[in-house]
């Protein structure tokens, strides 16, 4: 019986099988389950992983112009004490989205 969670990784990360490019596929694959299991800045995943932030920063923007990740929360980052961006892959912890009205209702203008 498969886990929904490791389907949904591994239709993301279904590579071609020649080899060519499995260092890179697999990167990206840890990146994304450690950005999945809970928020984590940048740094937290390199640090857990051992790649590079360059490399996560990289897969990080690629996911934001995919929609497969998305920032939770800002806070302080227990590595560096900076602020920082906790991200997630996981969908159902991603922030709802809330379009803004440009209207007025009559009874604010009163």
């Amino acid at each position: 019986m498969r886990n929904n969670n490791s389907d949904s990784l591994n239709n993301a990360f279904n590579g071609s099988g020649n080899g060519k490019g499995t260092k890179i596929i697999g990167q990206e694959r840890k990146t994304f389950q450690a950005f999945y299991s809970q928020p984590k800045t940048m740094l937290m995943v390199s640090v857990e992983t051992g790649i590079e932030r360059a490399n996560i920063c990289r897969y990080v923007a690629k996911w934001e112009r995919e929609n497969r990740i998305s920032v939770v929360r800002k806070g302080i980052c227990p590595i560096t004490k900076h602020r920082a961006g906790f991200y997630t892959t996981n969908p159902e912890l991603f922030p709802a989205i809330v379009e803004h009205s440009n209207t007025v209702s009559h009874d604010e203008c009163a």
